[in-house]
């Protein structure tokens, strides 16, 4: 249920940018018609007569309608009023009422279906408050002026009250990535850059593992302490049942070992609500526990990766070098495809042109976007870019233009908006983790963002290129989204005042990402940020770069001992012979008339039992070293 509601918000919401551009060339070529009836070309008819150039000369001129070309992808009337409508309606029933009661549901640690219900409602009670008392204050100051209500009217009380709410959070996000992406992009292409980066989070993400991992360890204690207190014949013996099949394998291991040689006499006896907040705590720990897992060897492979395209920058040999076998995926496109050659070409040469190309084009949609929010209410002259290309292309009928230009504007808003989603972190409750580590409250509450987000945002590109009425003042023919969301004339001091000023405030959020004043002012209130020239950004690097090291010397050890493995199972054939191929692995020279055995990795020669022990020595001392000088750093 919660993948179900989450992939049906996501699925409306880009609907939208593909429906929307159709919408605008259908309302076009119904203008097209319009402007002919209301005003015909005039036309003056040949006539093909015996008669005098002065007498042909004076046929009176009559007016005929011009033929407007019927877009390709038109759409007949009443097809697209019921498509918002369905779309629209329903993704506010999910981010209003649906999704919010089954994140509290999610994140309830009731053991039954009435008690997760229960427990939603209740906690629902104070945001459904909130918003009744919105909507009842924008009632009584319609209801204060001498008009008649109706439930069109009250339609858009409701509506208007939502919009209001997600332009207030899309200029915030929005004017944060209009900086924020074509920086990171322009960023990306310095390999130097991405490394640093990368050891600043490895420092912050071994923080909180560690974290985690004590969390848990609490956790699981007060839980083996209730699994010895509740015996199988009590009747709170199902719920700490309930409770351990939520705990990791290796805990129920040891607290069954543990019970086996315990009385559990000694221990007061939980009630039923300490067990429900015992199960909400060791969902919250084992999720947050599996998630710095994740994120850390996800941070491992990136720092080994960008630390080998570090190293592979001064090849001559044109050829990318891979620290570990393992990172080598032997699959027919890296065999065929993506050979070393061409990772390194692409590693070392194109990507960094690539990126910084493609950070310049995105740079000047941010600028043309900035411009238009500030200036999109002035219609005479039309000073929006967007509302300029819109208008030359309506001018010669180019349908094709008007929906290309809509769908990589809207595109371009939405990646702004959306990519802001995906980063933010509103502490341990929300962030996005990726290789299917999200919880399920997260996962909802960027849905909920989302079908908040996108119909501001479309009456918001909408206002960019003329055609909302509401804000451009224009008696032209409305679109059928516009249409939907009622006239906004209703409350003016918002279609006036805030639908209008409001979003030139991107303009200095621009300005604040630009210059970094958000990650100050959270590296002020102990949120470390990764800011270049801080001081503690600098130590957290260092540390960071130090447990790369190790993670590294280990992931060689390991590596080396299968190696050691697979090379010993293929000369004498024992039971450790996988029968695999692995590039890199190590390959022994079945050389019977030598006492020695060599091994063959990575192209360097070394003896086998001359250097075992010297090798083995030689890392222990380096583990020694790098711990000792981890410690003494912190």
């Amino acid at each position: 249920m919660v993948l179900f509601g989450t992939l049906l918000s996501w699925y409306l919401c880009f609907l939208i940018v593909f429906i929307l551009p159709l919408d605008v060339s259908t309302t076009v070529y119904k203008q097209c018609i319009l402007d002919n009836k209301r005003h015909p070309t005039p036309v003056t008819p040949a006539r093909h007569t015996n008669q005098t150039e002065t007498g042909s000369s004076l046929h009176p001129t009559v007016s005929v309608l011009e033929v407007c070309e019927e877009p390709w992808s038109y759409i007949p009337d009443g097809i697209l009023p019921v498509f918002w409508r369905v779309v629209y309606w329903t993704s506010q029933f999910l981010t209003w009422l649906l999704l919010p009661f089954m994140q509290s549901y999610a994140r309830s640690g009731a053991f039954s279906t009435a008690g997760k219900n229960k427990t939603a409602l209740i906690e629902n009670a104070i945001y459904y408050g909130t918003y009744l008392l919105i909507f009842v204050s924008l009632l009584i100051y319609v209801a204060a002026h001498p008009k008649q209500l109706t439930w069109t009217k009250l339609q858009t009380i409701g509506i208007t009250a939502a919009n209001t709410w997600g332009l207030f959070l899309l200029v915030l996000l929005l004017g944060y990535g209009l900086v924020e992406i074509p920086r990171s992009y322009w960023l990306s292409s310095c390999p130097g850059y991405l490394l640093t980066k990368t050891y600043f989070k490895a420092a912050k993400m071994a923080t909180e593992k560690a974290a985690a991992e004590e969390n848990l360890a609490d956790v699981m204690e007060e839980v083996a302490a209730v699994h010895e207190s509740v015996r199988y014949n009590h009747h709170l013996r199902k719920c700490v049942d309930t409770i351990l099949t939520k705990c990791p394998t290796e805990y129920q291991e040891n607290m069954g070992r543990d019970v086996e040689s315990s009385h559990g006499d000694q221990n007061v006896l939980p009630t039923k609500r300490s067990l429900v907040s015992l199960h909400k705590r060791v969902i919250f720990a084992v999720q947050r526990h599996n998630q710095t897992r994740v994120q850390w060897s996800i941070l491992i492979d990136q720092a080994f990766h960008l630390e080998d395209v570090a190293k592979s920058l001064n090849s001559t040999a044109h050829h990318f070098i891979n620290s570990f076998s393992s990172a080598q995926q032997h699959s027919w496109i890296r065999r065929f495809i993506y050979t070393p050659t061409v990772e390194w070409y692409w590693e070392c040469v194109f990507r960094r042109c690539f990126y910084r190309l493609l950070a310049v084009l995105l740079c000047v949609l941010s600028a043309a976007v900035v411009w238009s929010e500030c200036t999109f209410f002035s219609t005479h002259p039309v000073l929006s870019l967007f509302a300029v290309f819109i208008q030359m292309a309506e001018k010669q009928y180019n349908y094709i233009c008007i929906e290309m230009a809509c769908f990589v504007s809207i595109l371009f808003l939405c990646v702004c908006v959306y990519s802001t989603v995906f980063r933010i972190r509103v502490f341990n409750y929300y962030y996005l983790v990726p290789h299917h580590q999200t919880d399920a409250y997260s996962l909802q509450f960027s849905a909920m963002l989302f079908c908040r987000l996108t119909p501001p945002l479309c009456l918001n590109f909408l206002g960019l290129i003329h055609m909302d009425s509401a804000i451009s003042h224009q008696d032209r023919i409305q679109t059928s989204y516009t249409s939907i969301m009622g006239s906004m004339h209703l409350l003016s001091f918002i279609s006036d005042g805030f639908y209008i000023y409001y979003p030139m405030l991107i303009l200095l959020l621009c300005f604040a990402t630009f210059y970094n004043l958000g990650s100050r002012c959270l590296n002020l209130v102990g949120f470390h940020q990764y800011i270049t020239d801080d001081d503690l950004t600098s130590d957290l690097v260092d540390e960071g770069k130090e447990l790369i090291k190790r993670e590294r010397r280990k992931r060689q050890k390991t590596e080396d001992a299968e190696n050691r493995r697979w090379a010993w199972g293929e000369r004498y054939g024992g039971q450790g012979a996988t029968g695999r191929t692995r590039a890199g692995y190590t390959k022994l020279k079945n050389n019977q008339n030598s006492p020695v055995t060599e091994i063959k990795r990575s192209g360097i020669m070394v003896t086998w039992r001359d250097r075992e022990a010297e090798e083995q020595q030689t890392s222990l001392l380096q583990d020694v070293s790098g711990d000792e000088g981890l410690q003494n750093k912190r």
